[in-house]
């Protein structure tokens, strides 16, 4: 949990309360807003479809993962040139995407050899930890500016991943072809035509909900205060999306284990296509928290099953797919920033980006629901462990 409020929390999520300071401060504009965000997106796609070509122990990798994360954070305040922002928010990206997917490895592997699988929503609460953090924070020292706010967050970093750094050790060799708590080798997972198409489809429409949450997790701040100039309130939706990630992944670690993934996803999605709409159909102080809450609520819980759809689908060898499908959520968030950016610049707002986000969320439930139709999961499927 603290390593993914470092490297998620922190090292990706801090730009979004820091960004109307940024752009106050006049080093930056909406633009070049847009398009720093998309460099960090940019990384996080790199980093996580080269994810199945590394090779490194994940205790390992996820330590690295911290180091970085908190050097590239102090990196962002101590330079005010775009060219190093860029550089510094695209290595943070790819940093984030491989500690994300070897700490979800690492973590949910050893919930497996514990039978503890309620206490993933645990780990996938520590963005959510550190999203509220990061807000508050900016909330509370907004006014010393942009700068102080990426060196106190790069000195928090530093701090949280020296109180972890013992957690993550190397675990004990196995022999060959024996995966957890004797379940078979992992080799059978891959070996199906059916669970490889299952594969592609969870890698195509996790995409999806990267696009549909992409621009209200960038630019809620700015969208806020332009709708409700003079308030407090717009520093306060950034945190309660944080709360209500905390919320949705124990929640949803806690539902039976047996659900279906995909029908769980397409819920989500709908959730969030919720809440993105809420705050264009009703831009007061209460339909942007309503919303902010409907996006947080899913936003790990999408990940948590998705994550597990692919130890479903792939077992112990899990990573690659895992990798994969995380870097398809990055092409959407990509996406999101660069068609948003010129669309609120053209327009004055950006309702129009907003409501392509909330269709896209609709139609990738729909289709969740007609794959899980099509392609009914064997009810006594041995779990993977």
């Amino acid at each position: 949990m603290v390593a993914l409020a470092v490297v998620l929390g922190i090292g990706r999520f801090a730009f979004t309360p820091l960004l109307p300071l940024m752009l106050h401060g006049g080093g930056l504009d909406i633009r070049h807003g847009g398009w720093l965000a998309s460099f960090n997106y940019a990384g996080y796609f790199v980093g996580a479809i080269t994810c199945a070509a590394l090779r490194v122990e994940p205790a390992r990798m996820v330590r690295t993962g911290l180091a970085l994360t908190a050097l590239l954070t102090l990196a962002m305040g101590l330079t005010s040139q775009f060219w190093l922002w860029a550089i510094v928010r695209f290595a943070a990206g790819a940093v984030s995407a491989w500690t994300f997917v070897f700490a979800s490895q690492w973590g949910l592997r050893r919930l497996a050899e514990l039978d503890a699988h309620g206490w993933s929503g645990v780990i996938y609460a520590g963005p959510g930890a550190g999203i509220v953090a990061t807000g508050l924070f900016v909330s509370v020292a907004g006014g010393w500016g942009a700068r102080a706010g990426w060196l106190g967050f790069g000195l928090a970093a530093t701090l949280l991943s020296a109180l972890v750094w013992r957690v993550f050790v190397a675990e004990p060799a196995k022999a060959p072809g024996v995966g957890m708590s004797g379940a078979a080798p992992a080799a059978s997972h891959a070996a199906s035509p059916t669970r490889r198409a299952d594969a592609v489809y969870l890698v195509l429409l996790y995409a999806i909900p990267g696009f549909g949450y992409i621009i209200t997790a960038t630019f809620l701040p700015v969208i806020a205060r332009h709708a409700l100039p003079g308030t407090a309130w717009p520093d306060l939706f950034w945190p309660m999306f944080g709360a209500a990630l905390i919320v949705g992944a124990l929640g949803a670690a806690r539902l039976p284990h047996h659900w279906d993934n995909r029908t769980l996803l397409a819920v989500c999605y709908v959730l969030q296509a919720a809440g993105v709409a809420s705050g264009i159909v009703w831009p007061t102080a209460a339909g942007f928290s309503i919303g902010s809450m409907l996006i947080g609520l899913p936003f790990t819980a999408i990940t948590l099953f998705a994550m597990r759809e692919a130890r479903r689908l792939r077992g112990d060898q899990a990573a690659g797919l895992m990798g994969y499908a995380t870097a398809a959520y990055g092409v959407g968030q990509i996406v999101g920033p660069l068609v948003a950016a010129p669309i609120a610049v053209h327009t004055g707002s950006f309702s129009l980006a907003l409501w392509l986000a909330a269709g896209a969320l609709l139609l990738g439930a729909l289709a969740w629901v007609a794959v899980a139709r099509a392609r009914p999961k064997v009810v006594r499927e041995r779990q993977p462990h």
